[in-house]
């Protein structure tokens, strides 16, 4: 055999010998998926074929935020009774979290009482009825106040935001600066002799604080109202974290009964 026609015949078994030593597909990986980018055509610079346009999350409206709490202060200062407040309430549409609420939840119990309690945001249930405090964490509340002799015909019951975050979220800073006014409002409408702040949210917006609530309970501070009335105000941890927490329920019952005797000095 010439050695050019050796060297044909040696080809074809060439090619098969390299084509068994190509690595096999990946397992899982479909050995004749088609390449996720398209090939250029033949005379095209492969470099120059455009990615496929990247997809972008539908737009979302954003209120703004310092015009909005601007608006918010004026209708807040604006309501002359408690009302009046829920009705400038429900009509600003300034916050986002309004939009995903089923209620706007302005407040419970007595207008008239000596004691008023503020918490965080109102959650699932309370969205629903549109009352702060009426979910598990509202029944551990209930009995935190009968054990000092009191319920809700003696305290006024509010909520730093009033209308509940999506999934139960925290509020943010910015929806809590919005919603800061109508709560300041509140509660210097109702005048009431002693505040119960329910939770670090709720103590670090009215004490105007960036200390933690294990920092912060167990000691009076005060809350200064618009027009300078000043009132005592007791830190505490909120219900819904004594429910998650229970070994931490005798420090909450010790602020309890240091707001019982507060009220009892103040007869």
């Amino acid at each position: 055999v010439q050695p050019k026609q050796a060297e044909r015949a040696q080809a074809p078994a060439a090619r098969e010998s390299r084509s068994q030593e190509r690595p096999a597909p990946e397992p899982g990986r479909d050995a004749t998926r088609a390449p996720e980018r398209p090939t250029a055509a033949p005379g095209l610079d492969a470099s120059k074929v455009p990615d496929a346009p990247a997809r972008t999350a539908p737009a979302v409206a954003a209120v703004p935020d310092e015009a909005q709490a601007l608006l918010a202060r004026q209708m807040a200062a604006s309501a002359s009774t408690l009302d009046e407040l829920r009705q400038h309430m429900a009509a600003f549409d300034g916050c986002n979290l309004k939009f995903t609420a089923k209620n706007l939840v302005f407040a419970d119990g007595n207008p008239n009482a000596e004691l008023m309690l503020v918490g965080e945001a109102p959650g699932r249930d309370e969205d629903l009825e549109g009352l702060p405090f009426v979910g598990r964490s509202g029944r551990l509340l209930d009995r935190m106040l009968a054990a000092i002799g009191l319920d809700r015909t003696s305290a006024y019951i509010a909520n730093v935001i009033p209308w509940r975050p999506p999934g139960n979220r925290t509020p943010t800073p910015h929806e809590t600066e919005i919603c800061r006014p109508f709560i300041e409002r509140q509660i210097e409408l109702v005048n009431p002799k002693l505040l119960v702040s329910l939770g670090g949210p709720s103590a670090k917006t009215l004490l105007n604080t960036t200390e933690g609530i294990l920092r912060l309970r167990g000691n009076w501070r005060t809350h200064t109202t618009a027009s300078g009335t000043i009132i005592p105000a007791m830190p505490t941890l909120h219900p819904a974290y004594l429910l998650r927490t229970p070994a931490h329920k005798k420090l909450a019952w010790r602020d309890f009964l240091e707001v019982k005797a507060k009220l009892k000095a103040l007869e």
